[in-house]
């Protein structure tokens, strides 16, 4: 189901990035191909060629309540989910808007690189603070980000880039901080429908964790982002959705989006949301399997080079300065190994640099491959071509 697949011709930028005749591993978007159900869906509706404006789909609420309750086994409020027509970015940068934070934005670091750039969009003060790292990975730094006395917390969850899942006990402390603090904690969940198979840990979806659900106070600073972006290989398809139990902060969000332009539901998201979550969950077990191989030949293969064994997602963080090493070019900073590996090794990495100033000296490999292209690329990272 996930063996050769060819992205020629599709405009992938992940591919044009890299360039001819590289292997790319650097965007986070996978080069498998998604549930037929989608594919399917968009088909039958192509057929009929009126296109025009759409209403939100009325059993969209509860086809999202419907997959947390099957998927991760919580309950969510439909009256909490807000369908949006745009991309989790777009949905970071109005939900700041509508939080109005008293205080300064913290997120940690290493952590994905759009948090930084949508708090400068949005003229908010923000800070960065390095996360905690033991011999099972990153930490999350509830006391140094409670000290910054936030308006706003935002954490990707599981962490983005190292692949970590988050303890429920973490994120229970985050949306405790926020209710404290009167802010917000807001949960950038895209990832969280891939947690691996063997993950010694489940994912905390952030508004329904046992002192955030609708009996507990923190539960109205907390806001849940998710996609069917990442899970089911779409984000070519610009949507999302966040459950917000605050229904004063769901009215602002919407006063918000309508002075951009916006308004809930899309035609195209819509459909593609429908389809993913009501035939795609057999698709998505097969996914967590190939996944999980394709994550242990990844591991093996770069040993010492691999900074933290991910239990999610489909993203290794890697120390760079050893993986230049292994690929035959000792004695590189850092700074350098991500373009002399793309040059001299034909393979695309992430910078570590993108994900803030803990990002320095690391680089990110995209593992959601089929596992012949995955081989391949091993081997030029490797030296095992002879180079």
């Amino acid at each position: 189901m996930f063996e050769a697949f060819d992205r020629t011709g599709t405009g992938s930028s992940k591919w044009a990035r890299a360039g001819a005749g590289r292997i790319a591993l650097g965007l986070a978007d996978m080069d498998l191909p998604g549930p037929p159900a989608i594919g399917a869906a968009l088909a039958a509706r192509a057929g009929h060629r009126a296109f025009g404006y759409t209403v939100c789909d009325p059993d969209g609420r509860q086809l999202v309540a419907e997959w947390y309750r099957r998927r991760h086994g919580v309950v969510v409020d439909p009256d909490w989910v807000m369908l949006l027509p745009f991309g989790p970015r777009t949905a970071v940068r109005l939900l700041l808007e509508a939080a109005e934070p008293r205080g300064p934005v913290v997120f940690g670091t290493p952590e994905w690189g759009g948090f930084g750039p949508v708090c400068r969009a949005a003229g908010l003060p923000y800070r960065e603070v390095p996360l905690a790292r033991d011999e099972d990975g990153y930490r999350l730094p509830v006391e140094e980000f409670a000290d910054l006395r936030p308006g706003v917390v935002m954490v990707s969850s599981p962490h983005n880039p190292s692949g970590r899942p988050w303890r429920a006990r973490e994120i229970r402390a985050l949306a405790e901080l926020a209710e404290e603090s009167g802010g917000l904690l807001l949960s950038d969940e895209v990832h969280g429908d891939l947690v691996h198979p063997d993950a010694d840990a489940r994912h905390p979806v952030a508004v329904a964790l046992p002192g955030t659900g609708s009996d507990g106070g923190a539960v109205r600073h907390t806001v849940t982002l998710n996609s069917v972006g990442k899970t089911f290989n779409t984000s070519g398809i610009p949507s999302c959705f966040a459950l917000v139990p605050a229904a004063a902060l769901r009215e602002r969000l919407t006063a918000v989006m309508a002075g951009h332009g916006f308004w809930e539901g899309g035609l195209l998201e819509q459909l593609v949301q429908r389809a993913a979550f009501s035939e795609g969950g057999p698709w998505l077990d097969g996914l967590l399997a190939h996944l999980a191989v394709a994550r242990d030949l990844a591991v093996e293969a770069l040993g010492d080079a691999v900074a933290a064994r991910p239990q999610a997602s489909y993203l290794l963080w890697l120390d760079a300065a050893a993986v230049a090493r292994k690929a035959g070019l000792p004695g590189l900073p850092g700074e350098h190994a991500r373009a002399a590996i793309l040059t001299e090794r034909d393979v695309e990495l992430a910078d570590g640099s993108g994900f803030g100033p803990g990002g320095h000296g690391f680089l990110r490999l995209n593992y959601a491959l089929p596992l012949a292209r995955l081989r391949a690329a091993l081997t030029h990272l490797t030296c095992e071509n002879g180079l």
